[in-house]
C-alpha cells in the first residue's frame, strides 16, 4: 500500500481512519479484528499528536503505511516526535479494570485496549523516528 503522509494534527484522524478501513478491505479482514485494528491505531496515532506533538509545541507528520502479506496485514505508523515506547507504559492489572473509573490511575488503559485489539503490536525507535507497528493475521493463516 502506498504510504500517506500527513500532518500531525487531531483533523488527520479522520484519513488515518480510512486508509486502515481500505488497508482491512483490502486483506479481507473480518469485521471485528478490522475494528480492533482501527480502534488501535486511532489510540496510538491519537497519543503521538497529542503527547508526542501538540503539548510539546513541536510541530511534523505522521506516516501511516500497510504491507499485506498472504497471512498478515500490518500497519506502521511513524513519527518524529518526541520518542515514546507504548509498552514502556504501566498497564493496569485485572483488580483495576474492576475499580469504578474514579479510583483507577490515570493513563495505561488505551495502550491496554491497544494489546487487546491487535495480534501483535511492537515499538522501535530507529533514525529519529518513533515507528508503532500493529500486525493482525489473516483469517485461516494464523
Amino acid at each position: 500500500m502506498i504510504p500517506l503522509c500527513l500532518p500531525a494534527t487531531l483533523d488527520s484522524l479522520d484519513e488515518i481512519g480510512k486508509y486502515i478501513v481500505a488497508a482491512t478491505t483490502e486483506a479481507k479482514l473480518e469485521t471485528k479484528p478490522a475494528y480492533g485494528l482501527r480502534l488501535a491505531v486511532d489510540e496510538i496515532a491519537t497519543n503521538i499528536i497529542t503527547h508526542g506533538y501538540e503539548e510539546t509545541g513541536k510541530a511534523g507528520n505522521v506516516t501511516v503505511s500497510g504491507e499485506i502479506t498472504d497471512s498478515s496485514l500490518t500497519i506502521v505508523l511513524e513519527d518524529s516526535g518526541i520518542p515514546f515506547d507504548p509498552l514502556s507504559r504501566k498497564l493496569p492489572s485485572e483488580d483495576e479494570l474492576n475499580l469504578p473509573l474514579e479510583e483507577r490511575d490515570i493513563g495505561g488503559l488505551g495502550i491496554f485496549l491497544v494489546l487487546k485489539g491487535v495480534d501483535s503490536f511492537s515499538y522501535e525507535f530507529i533514525n529519529g523516528k518513533n515507528r508503532n507497528m500493529f500486525t493482525m493475521n489473516l483469517p485461516g493463516k494464523a
